[in-house]
């Protein structure tokens, strides 16, 4: 790509498309209203006069904690081509937890959804960095309203004379061991995630209607509901609340989108709700995407026998902002990672950063343009992570002679058994396989003679017995046995009603080692 230095990444995405004559076209939809891109042009103009009246400048950073409506996407753009700095935050944090990130980042100001207003009201209480919190959607007149403050505002201003290698607007990593780091992404990286995985792998297209369950403040949500889609002028729904299988169901009736992205965890969900009919999914319905954690296997083939449409599968990450690594849409192959996005190249290292041979398991490195610029007063961290142009994943991969990649497990949460690397993952798909599991995490535990061996948790579906204790830890260790290898079973195996996960929905591994509950039914 072409480099440029003077480039506001707002002018691209909003309003080229109103010079290019897409103005009345719908950009974004929300159970309460619609948005054109000329009305997203002129409400985000509007933003760098309202944010300049508060007394926030370029370069200053907004705390942005919206549910996703078309307000998220007006702050978003406004911001940026104001060239303020907007810090995308998780909806579903505590107090503590939107108080760190609101000292952590500096904002100015807090841009908060009605529904979170007291949670974001308590955490931001006597912070001296914020000059103010303004409600979106609503909200009770006494406090600053972003409806208000727009309409106040009679005309936009020019867009900042930002560059492409200027931080455009953060996200936070999703925390899946200890605090979020703060991701800074640069004005030219969009524009890359949009080329490379929206328009080239996975081939959006002005006339589709994309439907997310992942949220925008997450990067695969990002990057799947608004940055790709607006690139090529498509339109994009929004659902504010979080998502169930009933509720997207009734998206998926309601506005019947062409594209359908969403995490393994809502697929396996979906498949094991009643209401799970073709009658019940959109009739224009022709992609089906999965990231966020890596599919099962098992998940894929389910939801392609139940409606006729794969689920493709991809790899990204909050570091590289979208996608990197992606089965290809037409030629799916369960079980894989796929190939790298073009203008991604791959590597696999081992301990000692050496490169490692086909079929050996090795950590994942990434070298592309929308790598984030680094961590936010995290040094240490972003030297481990940022390696020159490379990028550490902290994921184990191998790769196929053919190219195929097929992931194996965090590099935190990979172990031996007898001397031969084990993959959580790869156990864990083995036991979701079973008719009776409806999710599993596996994790390293030690024996009464000090060797580690798998520990299974597992919930189990809906129906099952789950006082059948001894006999169906036996069963499910014979199914793993035969599916996967005789050292490869879990000595214990836990019953449970839910795994710890962050708020994209990975699981917290950490939280399961943690665990000092006894094994049901386990080997002593």
């Amino acid at each position: 790509m072409t480099a440029l230095r003077d480039y506001n990444a707002a002018v691209d995405f909003v309003d080229r498309h109103v010079a290019e004559g897409r103005g009345d076209k719908i950009a974004f939809v929300d159970p309460s209203r619609n948005l054109t891109y000329g009305e997203l042009q002129d409400s985000a103009a509007r933003i760098g006069p309202m944010l300049a009246r508060m007394g926030i400048e370029p370069e200053n950073r907004i705390a942005l904690v919206l549910l996703d409506t078309v307000d998220f996407p007006i702050l978003f753009w406004g911001a940026i081509r104001a060239g303020v700095v907007p810090v995308l935050v998780n909806t579903r944090l505590t107090v503590e937890q939107y108080r760190y990130l609101f000292e952590d980042s500096r904002a100015r100001a807090i841009f908060v959804s009605t529904a979170l207003l007291p949670d974001v009201q308590e955490a931001a209480k006597d912070l001296p960095n914020v000059r103010g919190v303004v409600v979106v959607g609503g909200g009770p007149a006494s406090l600053p309203r972003l409806d208000a403050l727009l309409a106040a505002e009679n005309e936009g201003s020019a867009p900042a004379r930002t560059v492409a290698d200027e931080v455009a607007y953060w996200l936070y990593s999703s925390g899946t061991t200890g605090m979020p780091k703060g991701v800074m992404h640069v004005h030219s990286s969009p524009r890359v995630m949009a080329r490379c995985a929206g328009q080239q792998r996975i081939g959006y297209r002005e006339d589709d209607v994309i439907f997310s369950a992942a949220k925008l403040y997450f990067a695969y949500g990002l990057g799947n509901a608004m940055i790709c889609p607006l690139w090529v002028g498509a339109t994009s729904v929004f659902y504010p609340e979080r998502p169930t299988p009933q509720t997207v169901f009734e998206m998926l009736r309601g506005y019947q989108p062409t594209m359908f992205f969403a995490v393994p965890t809502l697929y396996a969900a979906m498949l094991a709700d009643p209401e799970c009919k073709p009658e019940n999914m959109s009739r224009r319905l022709r992609l089906c995407f999965s990231a966020g954690e890596p599919l099962p296997s098992h998940v894929g083939m389910a939801w392609k026998q139940r409606f006729g449409l794969d689920i493709v599968n991809g790899v990204g990450s909050t570091e590289l902002g979208h996608l990197f690594l992606t089965n290809l849409p037409d030629a799916v192959e369960y079980g894989t990672s796929g190939v790298p996005v073009d203008g991604f190249k791959l590597r696999l290292v081992d301990e000692n950063s050496q490169d490692v041979g086909d079929n050996e398991i090795g950590e994942l490195l990434v070298r592309g343009e929308s790598s984030a610029a680094g961590y936010w007063n995290q040094r240490e961290k972003s030297r481990r992570t940022f390696m020159g142009e490379w990028t550490r994943t902290g994921d184990k991969y191998t790769r196929r002679p053919d190219g195929v990649y097929t992931y194996c497990g965090r590099t935190d949460d990979m172990f031996k058994v007898s001397g031969i690397w084990v993959s959580p993952f790869e156990i864990e798909e083995a036991l979701v396989a079973h008719p009776w599991v409806l999710e599993a995490a596996v994790v390293p535990a030690e024996d009464d003679k000090g060797l580690v061996k798998p520990k299974a948790f597992v919930v189990l579906r809906d129906g099952a017995d789950r006082d059948v204790g001894r006999a169906l830890y036996e069963e499910l260790k014979l199914h793993v046995k035969r599916s996967i290898g005789p050292w490869k079973y879990p000595r214990w195996i836990e019953f449970i009603d839910d795994l710890p996960k962050t708020a994209t929905g990975k699981i917290q591994r950490y939280m399961l080692r943690d665990h000092n509950g006894m094994a049901n039914g386990g080997d002593r």
